[in-house]
This record gives structure tokens, sequence and C-alpha cells, in this order.
């Protein structure tokens, strides 16, 4: 099976997993698992910040900040199909009581401008705006990368408006590796960011929220309530910190097997794709006159795995687990099914 479901199927190497199973161990809720706690310092230190809190999942890492930075009826700011909105259960109501102000975006990307007509005046009759979240890249966006230049854009607005800024960088290893930017200065403006371990980089479990020390120590608390604390957690945190120092640089093989992909789909008449839109490895295509839903079901019978996303649109995303030969046979299955 060639799985371009997601960079979430990616599984362990060799050499991680040997890391994993020889990782020394502690108990992690009463700090004392070294893995955890090297793997912590590691990417903290990456992106320029004091802290960090290692987690399960990046939702939870999105939510534990989003409760951090805010107190029930307060509002969130983000863009109308971002992850923490779209994806996440409803977290924002249900475990930290805020309401989302939804802005308008291209591709999941939005402006500073947009911040400044979305915030309500102070007014007993209004919630109180206290964070703008930024998604990068944005999954639902096709893997947009958000401009760091917009981004200091939209934090010069927050620190004249005394809001926090909120990365959620689920694939923000991607953008760092597309763009050339240091992770340090990518994750500057924000207060808190959200990065995940166990999408590209390969790694099984986990994501950190990384922020200043008083932030963290408060996200901490939140881990625990919503029930993220870990016990001997060093044999997954081995699997991140092996990712995070050993395969990194490799996300560039990604992108170009996603302009590979995107290339070969562009060539098959009745899809519609325009390439220079792939940043990174996310590729979204239409099949405007087949139902995606039955072309999904019958690739998947021929040996390639893709997501529906849309009535007529899939979603592929290249991983650790797929190579360019592997990517042709890819190409050639689809243009089989749908060029026919």
């Amino acid at each position: 099976m060639i799985d371009l479901r997601s960079d979430t199927v990616t599984q362990p190497t060799a050499e991680m997993r040997q890391a994993m199973v020889s990782a020394p161990v502690g108990d992690d809720v009463l700090g004392d698992d070294p893995t955890v706690n090297a793997l912590e310092a590691y990417v903290a230190d990456l992106l320029g910040k004091e802290a960090a809190v290692y987690m399960p999942s990046g939702t939870m890492t999105n939510q534990v900040a989003l409760r951090s930075h805010t107190q029930p009826g307060d509002e969130v700011l983000l863009e109308a199909e971002a992850h923490i909105y779209y994806y996440e259960g409803g977290g924002p109501a249900a475990l930290s009581g805020v309401s989302c102000r939804l802005l308008p975006g291209e591709e999941g990307i939005f402006s500073a401008a947009s911040v400044v007509k979305a915030l309500r005046p102070h007014n007993p009759h209004f919630p109180r705006p206290q964070l703008v979240c930024v998604e990068n890249t944005h999954n639902r966006g096709g893997g947009k990368i958000f401009p760091l230049e917009t981004i200091q854009e939209i934090a010069e607005i927050c620190r004249q408006k005394d809001l926090r800024l909120h990365m959620d960088g689920a694939r923000f290893w991607n953008a760092c590796v597309a763009t050339g930017i240091a992770e340090a200065a990518y994750a500057e403006p924000f207060d808190t960011i959200s990065v995940c371990f166990s999408k590209g980089l390969g790694a099984p479990v986990g994501s950190a929220l990384v922020g200043s020390a008083a932030q963290m120590a408060t996200a901490r608390r939140f881990r625990k309530m919503f029930g993220g604390g870990m016990r001997q957690a060093g044999m997954i945190a081995a699997g991140a910190l092996y990712a995070l120092q050993h395969q990194r640089d490799r996300l560039v093989e990604d992108h170009d097997h996603a302009q590979q992909l995107a290339r070969g789909l562009q060539g098959i008449s009745g899809i519609e794709i325009d390439p220079l839109s792939v940043e990174t490895n996310i590729v979204n295509f239409g099949v405007p006159k087949h139902d995606a839903s039955e072309v999904v079901k019958q690739l998947g019978q021929s040996g390639v795995a893709l997501l529906v996303n849309g009535p007529h649109t899939i979603r592929a995303v290249t991983n650790l687990m797929v190579n360019k030969r592997q990517i042709d046979q890819a190409i050639e299955m689809i243009s089989q099914e749908i060029g026919h």
C-alpha cells in the first residue's frame, strides 16, 4: 500500500526504535524522567524559548495553550478553517469556555488588518479578545506557509492591543525547512508554540508546547488537569528527540515528492491542480467530474491510500514511508482510475 493519507502514518525507523528501547526513564509527572527532560530542553533551546512541556498530542498542546492564556468568556481570534477550531472536537468551548472569532483567510493565511477589523470595543456586551492563533503550515490550506513578515505584523498588533499570540505549529518543521528560516527566528514573535513530532518527523507519539518558564509552569498544571500527565514517558520521548536530531532536514524530500506528485497529477485529464500552490508536503487536487469518495475507495482497493477533502476534492500527503518510485506508481494508478 502506498499510503498518502497523512504524514501521521509514519513509523519509527530501526535507529529510532533502538533509541526508544535504550532510553533512560523516570516518572515524568514527578519531573524525573531524564529523556523527557532532555527533549523539553532541546526543543525549547531550538525555538529560542525558556521551557517546553511534552504532551501526548498536538490537540492537547493547542488546548492547553488556550486554557493557559484565557479565562472563560474570553474570545480567541483564528482563521476560519484553523485546526484548533475545525478538528479539535469543540475543545475551545468545552475545555476553556472561550468563543472563537473566525477570521477570513486565503489558504489559511490572514492579515494583521483582519485582526484589527475583528477586534471588538471594550464593552461589557462583548467577549474580551485575549488570544490570536496562527497555524503554520496550514492543514486545510494545503500546507500553506504562513509568511514570517505577516506574522511579525500580526505580532505588532498583538503588542499594541495587549493580546497573546500562539502558533499551532503541527507542521512548523516543514515551514522552516521550506523557507530556510531558523526555528528560533520563526518562533520569536509568539508567546507559545505547539510543535508536533509524530507527523513529518516520524516519531510515534507526542507534541510539545514551548514558551516562557512561567507560561510552561501554568501549562504543566493544565496538562495534568486534562489528563496528559505521563509516567515513564521517556520511551516515547526518545523517539521524538531522535526525530528532532536526525530527521528534520529530510523533510525536503517530502516536499520534493509533493512537487513530483503535483506535476504528475497536472498531466491527468479530469484532475484540477496547480503545482505552484503546493508549498510543502500536502497536495490537494480536484476531481470535478467524479465523486471524491468513490475515487478514494477505488484507489484504496488498487493500492493507493488517500483522503477525501470535499465532495470533489482529494488530499495526498507525502511522508517518510513513501519514496520517489512509489510516487510515480501512485500517479500511474490515479491516472488509470481517473484519466481513462
